[in-house]
């Protein structure tokens, strides 16, 4: 679904990441993981389009996507879901969900889908977003990008801040809709133990570089820790 091959990109004059090459097969989720500043989110940019790729190529879906302006890669089948549970704040929890589904074939049944899959935000439907919690905000943000119907979604950071109750409910969710199949995602992710449990494979990012990478699994854990240190 992408493929990475040799991407280096950053702001500017100044290099963040260098020559990363990375799979994220059909149905599949994988991990990318690493301190801060090590260049995660800029290459999740690079993906998306809102940074240029000064070297190397983006392939989504087999096609070359690496000059495409982010909307028009988002109409091919990419979601991204950024850092910081964000949200229309003076938006009700049920007017940022259909702000997407408006004019979309079955719009109110995929908002419907959505609230079966985070049960959690159907008390506060009526509740400005900006009130809700960190993690009820997160599940707004996932539940929001995949209205859009999605091939790829990217998650950045998706368990930043939030309490670990409703990090299950997240990791439960993304492993819920990768096994009917259809969808693959990128993830990024500080929490070892979270990212392994959810990906089938992993890549290892340091100083804007891939250091290590493996098949997923807890088994992983050792590998991936010892390879974070170095």
């Amino acid at each position: 679904m992408l493929q990475l091959d040799g991407v280096t990109t950053g702001y500017g004059r100044t290099t963040v990441v260098h020559d990363a090459t990375i799979e994220v097969p059909n149905g599949q989720v994988v991990a990318i993981m690493g301190h801060n500043g090590a260049g995660k989110t800029t290459l999740l940019r690079a993906v998306v389009g809102l940074l240029p790729v000064t070297r190397g190529s983006v392939l989504l879906d087999g096609e070359d996507v690496t000059g495409l302006p982010p909307h028009q890669r988002v109409r091919r089948g990419l979601a991204y879901v950024p850092q910081g549970q964000q949200s229309f704040e003076r938006l009700t929890t049920l007017e940022n969900l259909q702000v997407v589904a408006d004019g979309r074939p079955r719009g109110k049944a995929l908002v419907d889908e959505m609230l079966d899959m985070f049960p959690a935000l159907k008390p506060f439907l009526g509740r400005r977003a900006g009130l809700l919690s960190g993690g009820q905000r997160q599940q707004l943000a996932i539940a929001r990008a995949l209205i859009t119907g999605p091939r790829l979604l990217i998650l950045d950071e998706p368990t930043e801040g939030i309490q670990p109750s409703v990090v299950g409910e997240i990791e439960q969710a993304i492993l819920d809709l990768t096994s009917r199949g259809g969808l693959s995602v990128l993830l990024v992710e500080q929490h070892v133990g979270f990212a392994l449990r959810a990906a089938a494979r992993y890549y290892v990012l340091e100083a804007g570089r891939i250091t290590s990478s493996g098949a997923g699994g807890l088994d992983a854990q050792q590998s991936v820790r010892k390879a974070m240190t170095i």
